[in-house]
């Protein structure tokens, strides 16, 4: 049996040898004060702010431009960041007129999911870093084509999936790749949270002041305006992004992936449906199962609203994983991890690890190893492909839900082999004038 203490001690060796980035594991390397990064963000709401907020603690950072369809929030934004730094940005409304603008050397993406590849292959082709938020796309196709442009234009690409840097996931994953457990034949993924019953049907109304709601739309279809489909609740509509799956979905699928090595299953399944509330004004379900086939085990992804708990992990509702091998089962969340023993003739078959606290900032983390990779010109913590494939994983349930069937992927023709009408999915019909980049 593993002695816990030798485990422990032994982490930072094992940490090496598996392969994960040991980034935040030691002290960050200092940044010469001259090493100068100006920066850029597209979508000042929630996440994309917090992305810059965050970035611009590092020394030698400066915000020099903002974009955004929302005049108001724009100039508010653009006033917070003169009263913390001295120095107003520029402000434009529209993402290509910002990247033309010189002296910006990378851009923070936090507009809605299916804005991302757009801006994203329009800002490497500028020749601009990225640090783009999960999930990367709003389908596969498009999910494919950032990782073209990414290389193609030789750009430093950030995915927002900020566990990839946190040492509190590392370390879960290190004992993973330990073996202690024994072989893994099930990997279990969820999102069991407490959103309440969300929001009610709403007639159309008048687009609010200072937004340019057609630009908000952007390569969706036109749709007169719904305060429902807007800002944050625009996750809930398929036009725009893909519920939960793709909203927590990505962070926990992401891991399953990293632990396992793997990055598309061979099929998946999936059975789900507005079931808590079926009269609010969310397109995508509020219970999904969805069950994906892998060369060796399987992967159980499962979201439920209006849950507020956690297998395995009761202390705390927060989505999570868990491995379950020969020994024992693995859980982590983004509270805690510990080790589930199974018992043999009244035996344990490995220690018990009771829960191990997170007690870091993970986002500070991933914004300073984009900062560091913009200076090294090396791969971040969670690249471009990282963020394809856990893209991928998702979009492929909720492509299993809508479809009603079990798809079968063939990663080789990026394509579902078996139901080829269902191949339809895979990339969306963008509103004139917008386009998919070509290459």
């Amino acid at each position: 049996m593993q002695n816990r203490r030798s485990f422990i001690r032994n982490l930072g060796a094992a940490t090496l040898a598996s392969g994960l980035p040991l980034t935040h594991l030691s002290a960050s390397r200092e940044i010469n004060s001259d090493q100068k990064v100006r920066v850029g963000l597209i979508g000042v709401r929630g996440m994309g702010w917090a992305n810059l907020s965050s970035f611009l603690k590092i020394p030698g950072t400066s915000c020099v431009a903002l974009c955004d369809v929302d005049s108001s929030l724009l100039e508010n934004r653009a006033g917070e960041i003169k009263a913390s730094f001295g120095k107003r940005p520029e402000t434009f409304s529209d993402h290509r007129e910002f990247l033309k603008m010189k002296g910006l050397d990378a851009v923070i993406i936090g507009t809605p999911d299916h804005w991302h590849c757009i801006q994203m292959t329009d800002a490497c082709m500028a020749g601009k870093d990225v640090y783009v938020e999960k999930p990367i796309a709003n389908s596969i196709t498009e999910a494919n084509l950032m990782v073209k442009a990414a290389r193609k234009y030789d750009r430093v690409v950030q995915v927002g999936q900020w566990q990839r840097s946190d040492p509190h996931w590392i370390e879960a994953l290190t004992y993973l790749k330990s073996g202690v457990l024994g072989r893994i034949r099930q990997a279990k993924a969820w999102a069991t949270v407490n959103y309440g019953k969300g929001f009610d049907v709403v007639p159309d109304g008048p687009v609010p002041p200072g937004v340019d709601y057609d630009r908000w739309l952007g390569p969706a279809p036109a749709r007169p305006f719904n305060q429902n489909r807007f800002h944050g609740s625009f996750r809930y509509f398929w036009d725009y992004a893909g519920g939960l799956m793709t909203d927590w979905g990505v962070h926990m699928l992401d891991i399953v992936l990293a632990g396992m090595e793997v990055s598309s299953p061979k099929s998946v399944m999936a059975l789900g449906g507005k079931f808590a509330f079926p009269d609010n004004a969310a397109q995508t379900p509020d219970t999904l199962t969805t069950v994906y086939d892998f060369e060796n085990f399987n992967l159980v992804w499962e979201q439920y609203i209006a849950m507020g708990t956690s297998p395995y992990l009761e202390e705390s509702g927060e989505p999570g994983v868990a491995f379950i091998g020969e020994k024992g089962i693995l859980a982590i969340n983004r509270v805690s991890w510990k080790v589930l023993p199974f018992q043999e003739n009244g035996e344990y078959l490995i220690d018990a690890l009771p829960p191990r606290k997170s007690s870091v900032n993970p986002l500070d983390l991933h914004t300073k190893n984009f900062y560091d990779c913009i200076l090294s010109r090396k791969d971040p913590n969670c690249t471009i492909e990282m963020g394809r494939d856990a893209a991928l994983v998702a979009h492929l349930g909720n492509i299993a839900y809508r479809s009603g069937k079990k798809l079968e992927w063939d990663p080789g023709r990026g394509m579902i082999s078996n139901e080829p009408e269902v191949n339809s999915y895979l990339s969306p019909i963008y509103r004139a004038p917008w386009t998919l980049w070509k290459g």
